[in-house]
């Protein structure tokens, strides 16, 4: 167990922006590409991702200091501090059989593309320390509920079986959807923060019911059209900074440098995107000609990617932008039912874009309405794991709470896919809410795979017109 934990510690220690393109050159070279295109293709994939987490990392760093300012101004206090993926990546990967995750996505990724099962090649692999949490947060319920460490092991590995799958099978059904927003063939995100989709379908299905908002195409072309040198990227990036600094510091100096920041990233944002395609649509082409010559059923083989490959649609970044300080205010406004934590860390909340970009094709009022009523199931779920959050890092990870004083409280306020690790963890606990949730949820997935096959038909005519 040791020598395999070393191992894949290793080799996920390089980190995305090495691991995800070594393996996009392997895959290059096994599909017949030349060697010289191959190693290219990946390097300026690299370049994306290092790109694009440079810009996150950027944009979240100027913004948080602004909502902490903002927090500290309205006197705004609750218990649990939000630390971010780092610390829960760190609990996940300290787990004594967490390692073993990592077959289990493999296994399960090649049994169901052998048994045509799925046509997604999920390559983002170093992100399977996502199924690792989940599985620890599922020991943990079911070892709180009383059941032996054996039981409690096993539930923890059938849980993040399921989620293997759940991705494996959503990555089919974005595909279509991924190309669409960035004009790149052959690709798609498995993510698991694409499953709270699986949530916000009913409400994005009451909002098609409303035909001022379903007969018009919000997107951001169409607020450049509408608003002019105020719907340009920069400009918006400008005056959404100014704003939330001005109210966050009440000082011009810090309100225009926050404007600046943020106008920076905006624009960016879309240059860096096209990165993603330049590296990827060689390696789409080659694998596309690879099965046309080994398999004549028509099959498609989806790659499965991150999210930054989808990071060029402005919709994500307006959206983002605009939901901050509503996550401020719904944080407070929470508290009595539950929250106790003010998303600092996770204030850039990409974990709500992403599926709501997908679930809305790009509608910025929809995917805004959607932001709102999403936004309180990251912090209630959040506030409910952070006891276990705690324990866990106190038993298996203390340094992620070194420098946090006594007694703290940690948790991820934009923990992914919150609906759904509630859901699998409640439920496989056998906690009666829990297992009502999960069944609902399961149901609602089901719903919408067969709500994206019928979009799928109308987005493929529209690809192909």
């Amino acid at each position: 167990m040791d020598v395999l934990l070393n191992v894949v510690n290793y080799i996920l220690g390089f980190g995305a922006a090495v691991f995800v393109p070594l393996i996009m050159f392997i895959l290059g070279l096994a599909v017949k590409m030349k060697p010289g295109e191959a190693f290219i293709a990946a390097l300026t994939l690299g370049v994306a991702f290092t790109g694009m987490n440079v810009l996150t990392g950027f944009m979240t760093g100027a913004i948080q200091p602004a909502a902490e300012g903002l927090a500290t101004k309205t006197g705004i206090v609750l218990t649990s501090i939000d630390t971010g993926w780092p610390a829960m990546s760190a609990i996940a990967w300290a787990w004594p059989f967490g390692v073993l995750c990592f077959p289990l996505l493999i296994v399960i990724n090649i049994v169901m593309l052998v048994t045509n099962k799925t046509n997604t090649l999920n390559v983002d692999l170093w992100n399977v320390w996502n199924l690792l949490l989940t599985a620890v947060l599922i020991n943990f319920a079911c070892t709180s509920a009383g059941m032996t460490p054996v039981v409690s092991m096993v539930l923890a590995f059938v849980g993040a079986g399921l989620m293997a799958i759940i991705g494996l099978k959503i990555g089919d059904a974005w595909a279509p959807t991924v190309e669409k927003l960035t004009g790149i063939p052959g690709v798609t995100v498995p993510h698991s923060m694409t499953f709270t989709a699986v949530f916000m379908l009913p409400f994005e299905k009451l909002l098609e019911k409303i035909p001022a908002i379903e007969n018009q195409n919000y997107d951001a072309k169409w607020l450049r059209n509408k608003l002019g040198i105020f719907g340009e990227n920069a400009v918006m990036g400008l005056l959404i900074g100014i704003v939330l600094g001005f109210v966050a510091y009440g000082e011009l100096q810090a309100a225009l440098t926050l404007g600046i920041q943020a106008a920076t990233a905006m624009q960016l944002f879309p240059m860096v995107s096209k990165l993603f395609m330049q590296a990827l649509s060689p390696i789409s082409d080659a694998v596309g000609d690879w099965m046309k010559n080994k398999f004549n059923d028509g099959r498609e083989l989806y790659i499965g990617l991150d999210w930054p490959i989808v990071a060029g649609s402005n919709e994500l970044w307006v959206l983002t932008i605009l939901l901050i300080p509503f996550e401020i205010v719904l944080a407070v406004a929470l508290a009595p039912a539950g929250n106790t934590v003010l998303p600092f860390a996770g204030i850039v909340n990409i974990c709500v874009a992403v599926p709501a970009l997908f679930i809305a094709s790009g509608n910025l009022v929809k995917m805004f309405i959607l932001g709102l009523i999403t936004t309180p199931v990251y912090l209630l779920v959040a506030s409910s794991f952070a006891p276990a959050c705690t324990q866990l890092a106190q038993q298996y990870s203390p340094d992620a709470l070194a420098n946090m004083g006594s007694n703290p409280s940690i948790t991820w306020s934009t923990l992914e896919c919150p609906d759904f690790r509630w859901a699998i963890a409640n439920g496989l606990s056998l906690k009666p809410v829990g297992i009502i949730v999960l069944i609902v949820w399961l149901v609602g997935f089901v719903w919408l795979m067969k709500e994206m096959s019928a979009r799928n038909v109308e987005i493929k005519k529209e690809l192909n017109s």
